[in-house]
């Protein structure tokens, strides 16, 4: 695969989040909510489509246990496939619940769905409380040591010096600016504010291809490879090959994050993946610079 340029998302490639930014949806939901969910609920959201923002993904978690305790007969495959032919992400579970449920149970649980506090409660587990402190610029209610001190690093040192000597390197994450920094500056990997994007940084969320086809005009590259480890990370480069046809998308999905093994490969391969790895450290055997 040779490419000019190779943009990396960073939840699930750089950083493991199953123990930071997952594990703060499940306590969200249980602490607001007094409902317990498994990490494994949150998969089928994800290849949903759009939920890249994960304070997006509690709610509609949130929202999904509140119906079902309302009356919502569905289990969470059914569930989530029903909200991807709704057109994914928040709007598709509103949409799916506002379906199911009678009028006086929609406004039950929309009365009891509460994002501004869920966001709150998640960003003060996520981040810890000094953390909150300093990033949010609010007192903190809960005293929380925080799950980001958590997240190990997936990107080995190497792998970033060996795609640094031969690639262009950029980013498009779903992270707010100041949690990519964290990560990004644990992992090693330095990357300039205009070769990146973040959730502060456009108006927009994977799988929007802006972002990608951005960084392609700002590295001059002809020839792209976008690395994540969702299933909008892969429908991403395949819009931005329909969006900008006169470049090259290559998309691989990375087996780090949720989906994993032959059924992770699988998912990936119908979404249009060009090539699927065990782990962002394969990519300097696979990308190649283009002559």
């Amino acid at each position: 695969m040779e490419i000019d340029a190779v943009v990396l998302d960073v939840d699930g490639v750089v950083v493991d989040v199953a123990d930071s930014y997952r594990r703060a949806v499940v306590e969200t939901v249980a602490r607001v909510y007094d409902e317990t969910v498994s990490k494994a609920v949150l998969q089928p959201f994800k290849d949903a489509g759009g939920f890249n923002n994960d304070w997006d993904l509690t709610d509609a978690v949130a929202l999904y246990v509140l119906a079902r305790d309302a009356g919502l007969d569905c289990g969470v495959e059914a569930f989530t496939d029903r909200v991807a032919r709704s057109g994914g992400g928040f709007s598709g579970a509103r949409s799916v619940v506002d379906d199911a449920l009678s009028a006086d149970a929609r406004e039950r649980v929309h009365a009891t769905l509460d994002r501004e506090y869920n966001r709150e409660v998640f960003q003060q587990l996520y981040l810890g409380s000094d953390r909150y402190r300093e990033i949010e610029g609010e007192e903190p209610t809960l005293d929380e040591p925080g799950f980001i001190e958590a997240e190990p690093i997936l990107i080995e040192p190497a792998t970033v010096d060996a795609l640094r000597a031969r690639f262009a390197i950029g980013v498009v994450t779903g992270r707010p600016a100041p949690e990519a920094d964290i990560a990004l500056r644990r992992a090693g990997l330095s990357i300039p504010d205009e070769h990146r994007f973040t959730m502060d940084d456009w108006g927009g969320a994977k799988p929007d291809p802006d972002a990608l086809v951005t960084l392609a005009e700002r590295f001059g590259a002809n020839t792209v490879a976008f690395a994540g480890d969702t299933l909008d990370d892969v429908r991403t480069v395949v819009n931005a090959g329909e969006a900008d046809p006169d470049r090259t998308y290559y998309g691989i999905g990375v087996l780090t994050g949720g989906l994993t093994g032959q059924e992770g490969r699988k998912k990936f391969e119908r979404a249009g993946a060009d090539a699927v790895v065990k782990s962002v450290n394969e990519l300097p055997e696979l990308l190649e610079p283009r002559k």
